[in-house]
Parts: C-alpha cells; structure tokens; sequence
C-alpha cells in the first residue's frame, strides 16, 4: 500500500527522506541510468537493514528471542512504515529503471533498423563506373573458362532420326 509524503516525512529521518524524495514524480527523471542504479543500491540495503530490525522486534514481542543491542525506539509499527517507505521507493526505482531500458533498447532497434534500410536501399543501386582514359595495347581476350563439347558430324541430328526410324517401325507393324 502506497504512503502519503506526509506520513514519509513522519517516520523517515532526514537523510533517508531525502533519498526518498529523489524518487518521487518529478525528481526521478532528473537521474541517469547509473544513478538510478546506485540510488537502487542504496535502497535496498536501507530496506534490508529495517527488515531485520522489523523482524527481531516483531520476534520480541513474541517472546521469541532476547533483545539486542540498544532498545528499539517505538513499537513495530514505525519501522514496519519506514520500510514500506523505502520499499515504496525501490519500487518506483525499478519501474524508472525498466523504463530507461526500454526506451534504450528502442533507440537502438530503431537506430540497427535505419541502418539496415539505408544498406538494403544502397545495395539496389550500383554506382556507375565511368571509364578512365589511359593508353595501352587495347582490349585484350579473355578466353571462356567453359569446357568445349566436342561433338562429331555423324552424330548430330542421329538421336532425332533414331527417333523417326522407331516410329515409322510401330506404325508399320500392323500393316504386313
């Protein structure tokens, strides 16, 4: 559940509210990525500091364990705000962060997708190459690479006759 500034101004002290100020509406868009991403770090060991400190009063209270270190100003109730706070905050970061990445991503998909739109567009069209004027010995013969088929005179036009020939012979079968 979402808390009121005001009530983030009564259970955070001064410097975790204003790390927390940092990631309200219009100051979040003031940070780059690498500063979302410290601002996260920092978050998040807040968050996972009053987590345990949540933890050991809520097993106090229920006789669970022994107190430590010095005593808990308030009841739980305050530390479990203040973490709902900072984890209020984390969560605003993440969705700033998510968004950076996306809007990055699509930058540069549209960036790769001009780019291979302006190689498509160039590869249609060749250049002209326009002939130099040099002196030399003039056009020289390039012989073609393909094997020759050497095929005799006797044997052109042979398959079409064979042909013919076995034709007029089913033709005339009937005839005798």
């Amino acid at each position: 559940m979402s808390q009121s500034r005001a009530t983030e101004r009564s259970v955070l002290s001064k410097e975790l509210l204003d790390l927390v100020d940092s990631t309200h509406h219009p100051a979040i868009y003031g940070h780059d990525a690498k500063a979302l991403q410290g601002l996260q770090r920092q978050l998040r060991e807040e968050r996972e500091k009053l987590r345990t400190r949540v933890r050991q009063r809520q097993r106090e209270g229920r006789g669970k364990t022994e107190a430590r270190g010095k005593s808990f100003p308030g009841n739980t109730e305050q530390p479990l705000k203040r973490k709902q706070a900072i984890a209020s905050a984390l969560k605003r970061v993440n969705k700033e962060l998510e968004r950076v990445r996306k809007l990055e991503a699509k930058t540069t998909h549209v960036d790769a997708a001009r780019r291979a739109l302006e190689l498509h567009r160039t590869a249609k069209f060749h250049p002209i190459q326009v002939a130099e004027q040099t002196s030399n010995a003039g056009m020289k013969s390039h012989p073609s690479i393909k094997r020759r088929r050497i095929i005799p005179g006797s044997q052109i036009g042979s398959v079409s006759q064979q042909t013919k020939n076995a034709q007029a012979k089913k033709d005339n079968r009937g005839k005798a």
